[in-house]
């Protein structure tokens, strides 16, 4: 008893913030489960089961869209992944060095044709 003793004034403060902490925690969790209702994000158990699946129309909806949205993106980059195979196809085809070579010997011959209508 002589070592609770010094805590016995303090009695009423330990007793009365437990139930301020107990209180806080409680208001924290409401807190928490109304910003979840409010921007719809589903409610959820003590062990992590769904408590409200979110199944109305507005979300039925939505996931509609993504679900569009995602094909359509899916179908732009399957369309970009062509047009990159065809421009690396035409860059290290040997084409392309015959063209810049044709080109060099066209411009070779254009400046021996000067040269000589200089001379």
């Amino acid at each position: 008893m002589e070592q609770l003793s010094p805590f016995l004034p303090y009695l009423g403060w330990i007793i009365a913030g437990a139930f301020v902490l107990g209180a806080m925690g409680i208001l924290v969790s409401f807190q928490t489960t109304r910003m979840k209702i409010k921007n719809g994000y589903p409610l959820e158990g003590m062990w992590g089961q769904s408590l409200k699946p979110g199944s109305d129309k507005q979300t039925a909806h939505r996931v509609t869209l993504l679900t569009q949205e995602n094909a359509e993106l899916r179908a732009e980059l399957g369309a970009m992944k062509d047009r990159l195979a065809n421009i690396e196809r035409i860059v290290t085809d040997g084409g392309y060095h015959l063209g810049a070579e044709i080109d060099a010997l066209r411009d070779r011959a254009l400046s021996n044709l000067m040269d000589k209508g200089e001379a």
